[in-house]
């Protein structure tokens, strides 16, 4: 009996469903942009519990006919190319045929459809892609899909979902970058009955820009035009201002003839354009949209068509870099002309480094020669931690102590440092010094020590974080901040503010997309909130299905990380004191909260090694 036989239809459908729809925000992706190629200019997108018991698309495209609406469940049916050669010149956004069929095989999926042409419309149902049903039904002109109990029939999949908001944030990110790429388009979104985006559809990318991102953000825009009439290449869109960064790549978005795509080599260009402009860290908006011939691309090289082959990818590189840059730099200017009529610094020399300026952004100085931002030490004031930073060098001061954590947090230190240390409990060290300003130099009777300042201080930090069981004690602002989200963002404070207390954050809504923070941390500085609330709903929207602990220590993990201090802040001997003397009482001192070692060790017999001394008794 042969033991090769041909698949069964279903059986195909699901193992092209696991390259196509591979969560909520595919399934979204692909019928979204199926209503983009049928010409639509509304097209209105709800979901549910974050899109796995119910999404919904409507348009008012084309529709389809009842013939077509059945075979457009059959794997490759397709009305957008007839033959191979057609793949060398794809203008449209999907063409292989296999949406459809893979998402009907996995989930409850129905379709209302009807042409212009037609009185009535036809109603398609299947139930994991089985039980065919096909009828006539009254609908209005367009085309209606839902798609209900994703992954019910594959658990396995379904298991490896991440949380509802976190599946939400995912499909809100390609609606957003959708109705960025078709501006001529009025997309409306709706998330658990809640209206999240609505662009205007007037064909204005710049009102686009607006309605999605605010006026804040718009108002920091810069236009990009490029044009090489030999290549036949374009490109146009916005970037931001070197002063309007965001700590993720979220916001960016390429456009290569209509089609989101993700492109090392457009992500380098733009990076190298904005270098030493803007903080390490920082990710500035990027809304690119790139035109080339047709011949000169492939775009058959990936299941959800994100990635595309160039014919000269260092074109492509060049002409995004020329093209930032000088939308950033106009008139020829200097970078550091560029940081100077952006970040409007005061120019003070700096007497012991006399090529540089300081900036008002604090933390950071130009390079006269370079234009490059240099990163350089603030003294950031908390209540916690006030002696690192103000108290002057010769008077000592004692932080509170640390409570017991009650984390359960990283591993203890990784098998690569293989350094003998002493057993928890028993770490008692002596200052010596400080290297280059990052690591601290100690001792005990047999051993020398090395100790990672911030890793120590993040350590202590959040231990003392831990031990507060209810909430972070807080400090009220005197002057409140407001700061202006996207609607993820605002989304994921409303249905965290609960966390976000129990950090000491107080976020209070002022706007549709602004909220207004009235209380900090404590041991935090008020130039570190922004970024740190920012981070807090990066790492919330990227987790799987979670405990509310394991998401707590998650997130004290990132605040105790951005409140510790730096490397390259100077310590005096008596601040190495105290931490040394606060990370022997830590539940875990030799790892940071992220599992990274803080101390690595050289016994008597390691030195002995190092400088040929085995064997000798002098």
């Amino acid at each position: 009996m042969s033991k090769v036989h041909i698949l069964d239809d279903n059986t195909i459908n699901k193992i092209a469903a696991g390259e196509v729809v591979e969560r909520p925000a595919s399934v979204v992706k692909e019928l979204v942009e199926n209503a983009i190629d049928a010409k639509a200019s509304k097209i209105e997108v709800e979901i549910m519990a974050g899109g796995t018991s119910f999404i919904r698309i409507t348009d008012n495209g084309t529709g389809m006919s009842m013939e077509d609406a059945r075979l457009a469940i059959e794997r490759h049916a397709t009305s957008k190319l007839t033959e191979v050669g057609d793949l060398l010149s794809i203008s449209t956004l999907g063409f292989r045929g296999e949406a459809l069929p893979s998402i009907a095989s996995v989930s409850r999926f129905s379709m209302l459809t009807r042409q212009a042409s037609e009185v009535l419309g036809t109603e398609v149902k299947l139930t994991g892609g089985k039980n065919l049903e096909v009828n006539e039904a009254g609908c209005s002109i367009g085309t209606t899909i839902r798609v209900e109990d994703l992954f019910f029939n594959t658990p396995a999949r379904k298991k490896f979902l991440k949380t509802n908001n976190t599946e939400a944030s995912k499909i809100n990110d390609f609606i957003l970058k959708l109705a960025i790429s078709n501006p001529n388009i009025a997309f409306r979104f709706i998330n658990n009955g809640k209206q999240s985006v609505q662009t205007p559809g007037n064909g204005n990318l710049f009102d686009t820009l607006r309605s999605i991102y605010g006026g804040a953000v718009a108002d920091a825009l810069l236009p990009v035009d490029f044009a090489d009439e030999a290549s036949g290449l374009t490109i146009g869109g916005y970037v931001s201002k070197p002063s309007c960064v965001r700590s993720s790549r979220s916001w960016q978005t390429s456009l290569v003839n209509g089609r989101i795509i993700t492109s090392k080599a457009i992500i380098k260009a733009v990076d190298n354009a904005y270098h030493s402009i803007i903080p390490k860290a920082g990710f500035p908006l990027v809304v690119l949209r790139i035109e080339v011939p047709q011949r000169t691309i492939d775009v058959n090289v990936h299941p959800q068509k994100t990635e595309m082959k160039f014919e000269d990818e260092g074109l492509i590189f060049k002409a995004v870099y020329k093209s930032v840059l000088d939308a950033i730099r106009p008139d020829g200017q200097s970078l550091s002309q560029v940081a100077a009529s952006i970040e409007k610094p005061k120019a003070v020399i700096i007497p012991e480094r006399q090529e540089t300026l300081k900036l008002d952004t604090p933390g950071y100085s130009v390079r006269i020669d370079t234009g490059e931002i240099i990163e350089t030490p603030v003294a950031r004031p908390s209540r916690y931690t006030q002696g690192f930073y103000s108290r002057p060098a010769d008077v000592p001061f004692e932080p509170e102590r640390v409570m017991e954590s009650v984390s359960d947090d990283a591993a203890e230190a990784s098998a690569a440092m293989e350094q003998k240390l002493p057993a928890e409990g028993g770490l008692s060290l002596t200052p010596i010094g400080q290297v280059a300003d990052c690591y601290i130099l100690a001792k005990d009777s047999d051993s020398l020590y090395i100790v990672d300042q911030h890793a120590a201080h993040e350590r202590i930090l959040y231990d003392k974080f831990c031990a507060m069981t209810e909430a972070i004690p807080s400090q009220q602002l005197l002057i409140h901040s407001f700061i202006d989200f996207d609607a993820r963002e605002a989304q994921l404070i409303e249905g965290s503010q609960e966390l976000f207390r129990s950090l000491g954050f107080g976020l209070e809504a002022s706007g549709p997309m602004q909220f207004r923070l009235t209380e900090i941390p404590a041991d935090i500085p008020d130039s570190e909130a922004e970024s740190i609330i920012r981070e807090i709903l990066m790492h919330i929207g990227d987790m799987h299905k979670v405990s509310a602990a394991e998401l707590r220590h998650s997130c004290i993990a990132i605040t105790a990380c951005k409140a510790a201090i730096k490397a390259g802040f100077k310590l005096n001997m008596r601040q190495m004191e105290i931490i040394l003397e606060e990370l022997s009482i830590t539940s875990r001192p030799y790892t940071c909260p992220h599992g990274r070692p803080t101390i690595i060790s050289f016994s008597r017999h390691e030195l002995d090694k190092l400088f040929k001394r085995t064997g000798f008794n002098l």
